[in-house]
């Protein structure tokens, strides 16, 4: 007997968290979140973390748990993932795997296998030095040799990922992309129901100026001062997401408030556009547009609670 699994995903500022929480009470489950900043604590203004408050009872894994000097990755994720997905199963609850990191959804889905990629420090350190000396480019443009589909997938800023890629190709002789796709090819070990949350450009677009703005009112910059003052800096994984980077620039004197703040806007909507990239390559997902429910709450949640039924979930 497959377990059930229910996913609710989107692009960054959709209006996950509310729908979340709405969904957990209606189907007696409990949340994981599949994000990779909001497991940082006193990261919580820019990684726009669900309060306490707005939890409403409902219990939450992977959110506060690491401090902002841990490295987090895919197969950290995964594992923690895996572990809290038990403990739920053993209240007789459903795990809803919530939040916008593609990949890390797919890991867990897919029950992808990290055997394979093990790190091999010497190669890691040449990469580092080449891409400290010559740019992220430069390593960029190695990728698109050996693993051009990686290439177009992984931004050249995505230095980490960028010489994880290089780093497989090394070891194995074929390129993580293709692993990947074998990978997804797997059926899902789970009785899965999926669900993207969605919204027209547009409206998405001034949903993440207005998120960004409501940051900046909230006190990002204060946040992101304290961490920097705790000595956290732009090597750490938590310094490298939205709005830390940012804000952190603006804090070393590399641009003006107003610049930065234009940036932070500009690098979330692409990032929003590279989520939805992903979740339409993902096989077997339920698009939920909200616009096609007048953006009804309740009418989406009966909607997806249907669906959970349908398949036996529930």
């Amino acid at each position: 007997m497959k377990k059930p699994l229910i996913v609710l995903t989107g692009p960054t500022a959709v209006g996950k968290t509310s729908l979340s929480i709405s969904l957990a009470k209606a189907v007696n489950g409990e949340i994981i979140s599949a994000d990779s900043m909001q497991v940082y604590k006193k990261m919580d203004i820019g990684s726009a973390k669900i309060r306490p408050e707005e939890m409403q009872g409902v219990k939450h894994y992977l959110v506060d748990v690491l401090e902002p000097e841990e490295e987090f990755h895919i197969v950290k994720f995964q594992q923690m993932a895996k572990e809290a997905m038990e403990k739920i199963y053993a209240k007789g609850k459903i795990p809803i795997l919530v939040g916008g990191t593609g990949f890390y959804i797919q890991a867990v889905t897919r029950d992808i296998d990290f055997t394979e990629a093990q790190q091999e420090n010497t190669y890691r350190t040449e990469l580092e030095a080449l891409a400290e000396e010559k740019g992220a480019e430069f390593l960029h443009d190695m990728l698109r040799k050996v693993d051009p589909a990686s290439a177009d997938a992984i931004h050249a800023n995505n230095v980490k990922r960028v010489i994880r890629a290089l780093e497989f190709y090394h070891q194995n002789g074929t390129p993580i992309s293709a692993h990947n796709e074998e990978q997804k090819k797997q059926t899902s070990p789970y009785d899965l129901a999926y669900f993207v949350l969605n919204a027209p450009r547009d409206i998405l677009y001034e949903r993440i100026d207005k998120r960004v703005d409501q940051m900046m009112d909230e006190g990002l910059i204060k946040e992101v001062e304290d961490l920097k003052n705790e000595g956290c800096h732009r090597g750490m994984v938590s310094m490298q997401g939205l709005g830390y980077k940012e804000i952190l620039d603006y804090l070393d004197g590399v641009y003006p408030l107003e610049e930065a703040v234009r940036i932070l806007k500009r690098d979330t909507r692409h990032f929003a556009k590279r989520q939805l990239t992903w979740f339409r390559r993902e096989s077997d997902v339920i698009w939920v547009d909200k616009d096609k429910f007048n953006w009804d709450e309740k009418e989406i949640l009966d909607y997806m609670v249907n669906i959970c039924r349908e398949r036996n979930l529930i």
